[in-house]
């Protein structure tokens, strides 16, 4: 029988729900003066997409550092983004020593983002499994097959926008895949890449749905419009160098055997309100007992 696997991106989750009670200074800070409010939204929201998705297996995916693969090839690589606010930063260890006691895996390596790491868990595991992720990033849309779907936070705990391949096909007449060449061309301001000035995103489906590719333009440049070309000459060289750091390395090296046997999940209400009510996340316990795990 086809196993369910959810693989979540650790982040988006804490830093979404961070900041949707930070705007009003609720912080949750527990006893010992610790903010929760991140981790009581990232409680919430893991266990309500459980809900709706039933998996077998669940991993959490995280970052693991600043520095990446990446940044040895472009130094100024999310090198724009400022400092996590003061309340988030003790947060992030202690959702993971939260997440490792209600059962859930775990999962960063050095040097590689948690898009590479998802992207890597999704090629391999959608082999013979059915993948849903769940993540705030657009990018890790590349990564959809037929077995791949991909749960886009839009609001609250359980309003998603879900992409299949059947809805990516229709919405942008592309592969996924294709979704790397477009961001080739329109770089990434929150990842601080490049791209090619002046061609936006209506753009850059265009060429790509007439021509596949970013090498492909590039051999039939003469056929672009003169502002185009002009464009794209001036740029080519951040061109090349935005595709290589949009595309998802689907090949980060993790014994995806021995963690799939370790993903394996089960849940029980009262484990669950047990660490809860240890880790003092009363609004979380009182959601999931009410809304989520009856």
């Amino acid at each position: 029988m086809t196993q369910r696997v959810l693989l979540v991106d650790g982040m988006a989750l804490l830093f979404r729900h961070f900041y949707a009670t930070s705007l009003h200074n609720q912080f949750m800070y527990n006893s010992k003066g610790m903010p929760t409010n991140g981790i009581q939204g990232f409680v919430r929201h893991i266990f309500t997409a459980i809900k709706d998705i039933k998996p077998s297996h669940v991993a959490i995916c995280w970052d693991m550092g600043k520095a990446t693969f990446r940044n040895a090839m472009y130094t100024s690589y999310k090198q724009n983004r400022p400092a996590p606010p003061e309340e988030l930063i003790p947060q992030f260890d202690y959702v993971k020593d939260i997440s490792e006691q209600f059962g859930f895996v775990n999962i960063g390596v050095a040097n590689y983002e948690a898009d590479d790491v998802i992207g890597t868990l999704a090629k391999i595991y959608s082999k013979d499994n059915e993948v849903h992720i769940v993540t705030g990033d657009r990018d890790i849309l590349q990564c959809i097959n037929e077995q791949v779907e991909v749960w886009l936070i839009r609001k609250g705990f359980n309003i998603y926008h879900h992409y299949t391949l059947n809805r990516f096909n229709e919405e942008y007449a592309l592969h996924p895949l294709q979704l790397i060449d477009i961001k080739a061309f329109m770089g990434d301001s929150a990842d601080g890449y490049p791209g090619v000035k002046g061609i936006g995103e209506k753009t850059a489906i265009k060429l790509i749905q007439s021509y596949g590719s970013v090498e492909n333009v590039l051999d039939h440049i003469e056929s672009l419009t003169p502002g185009q070309q002009k464009k794209i000459a001036t740029d080519k060289e951040n061109l090349i160098l935005s595709k290589q750091l949009a595309e998802i390395y689907t090949d980060v090296p993790i014994d995806t055997t021995v963690l799939y046997k370790e993903m394996e999940y089960t849940h029980s209400l009262n484990h669950i309100l047990s660490i809860c009510n240890e880790h003092e996340l009363y609004v979380s316990g009182k959601y999931l007992a009410s809304k989520i795990l009856m």
